[in-house]
């Protein structure tokens, strides 16, 4: 028998979709499931986003679009990331693709020749290490762990650049951590970046509309706009505006960068729908009360959390202060049992709480913090103060 390819071997299914899934399972077989696992906004956009998509329909041309993404299209993102302060970009350094993670798997493989170092922090989103060994990238993970409220120190952006990889990839606000960096954070990592001119500078910020207590969005580019050379800003419509199934990425970088990600589109994707198209020129560029109100939400959403995980004793809990995320470290439960069965990993932890409870979230291994496990709080808040009650249940019952 014919066999798969090599790289087939490196691959392996998300590990978020598989406690989604056995979430999903164990509901349709009618238990009263709370999901914490699975990163979506869990609200809509709003109506001028679905007017825009019928309209489009009904004009619907059945024509293949551009490789880049439309000049409407374009613009729009181009005017959302000016609002940002990410200005002087033009059509020529941007492209779009079918959500941030396909974008990021075009930049996976423009940048990374097999066997090219890629450096990025810990905890990382899933995807990261899974996309990098599937083009056979050399892999330096950055532990970030709680004791440094999961940021990543010059210090350690500095051995790491050291070594002169191809590529340096960053997340801000973080998924899994909810963490924000400040200011003065994002200039002293920024001034280690421009000592090594021989790194591409990825930043993977979906969720910079999604900040909390005033921190504000900081990118490389607002404290040192010589870096647009080598910054690839990557966005998407998912978070932002609740249309994760829609699956709308962007990205905003130098136009070479920008012209390979639009070539490979050419080669499988081909273009972005038209439906789809005036969709998201309408959440980019239409009325912004939305978000904004969800953001706000979010906020609140995020306190009932963190005061609940504070309040179980030996959890350690940094602060989120965007996105929808929070990641104890809850190491406090290793060694204990739960109704006799033994609890020695964040693995034991989740299947136990899962089994027991009825609360699904996912093991921080998955994310290269084995000590901790992620909350996703994008749920209604009957269900967020439920599964919080029951987490906080199961580790009184520990023995």
């Amino acid at each position: 028998m014919p066999q798969l390819a090599t790289r087939m071997g490196r691959a392996k299914p998300s590990a978020i979709m598989v406690i989604a899934e056995k979430a999903k399972r164990l509901k349709a077989e009618g238990r009263d499931i709370v999901s914490f696992s699975i990163g979506v906004p869990n609200f809509l956009p709003g109506e001028h986003v679905y007017a825009a998509a019928r309209e489009a329909l009904a004009k619907d041309s059945g024509q293949y679009g551009s490789n880049r993404g439309s000049d409407a299209l374009v613009d729009a993102f181009l005017g959302h990331i000016e609002a940002l302060g990410l200005t002087g970009y033009k059509r020529e350094n941007v492209s779009t693709g079918v959500g941030a993670k396909q974008i990021l798997y075009n930049l996976a493989e423009a940048l990374l020749d097999e066997g090219d170092e890629i450096a990025f922090p810990a905890p990382y989103w899933t995807s990261y290490l899974d996309i990098a060994e599937i083009v056979g990238a050399k892999i330096n993970i950055l532990p970030c762990p709680p004791e440094q409220h999961y940021k990543l120190t010059p210090a350690q952006l500095d051995e790491a650049l050291a070594r002169k990889p191809r590529v340096f990839l960053f997340n801000n606000p973080s998924n899994p951590t909810g963490m924000v960096y400040t200011r003065d954070e994002i200039v002293a990592l920024a001034d280690v970046i421009a000592t090594y001119p021989d790194t591409w500078i990825i930043t993977d910020d979906i969720y910079n509309t999604m900040v909390f207590d005033g921190v504000g969005y900081h990118n490389f580019v607002h404290i040192r706009p010589e870096l647009k050379d080598r910054v690839i800003f990557v966005d998407s419509l998912s978070k932002t505006y609740g249309m994760p199934g829609w699956r709308v990425g962007f990205i905003a970088a130098p136009e070479s960068v920008a012209r390979a990600v639009t070539t490979l589109n050419s080669n499988h994707i081909t273009s972005l729908p038209e439906v789809i198209t005036a969709a998201a020129i309408a959440a980019l560029s239409g009325p912004q009360d939305v978000p904004a109100a969800k953001c706000a939400e979010f906020a609140v959403k995020r306190d009932r959390v963190y005061n609940a995980l504070v309040s179980i004793p030996g959890v350690v809990c940094p602060r989120p202060q965007g996105a929808f995320y929070a990641f104890p470290d809850i190491s406090v439960a290793f060694g204990k049992k739960h109704n006799g069965v033994a609890i020695t990993s964040d693995v034991d932890f989740c299947a136990a709480l899962l089994e027991t409870k009825g609360v699904a979230c996912v093991p921080g291994s998955a994310f290269g913090e084995p000590r901790a496990l992620r909350i996703s709080y994008s749920c209604p808040d009957e269900a967020l103060d439920k599964g919080m009650a029951r987490i906080v249940e199961f580790f009184a019952e520990l023995t």
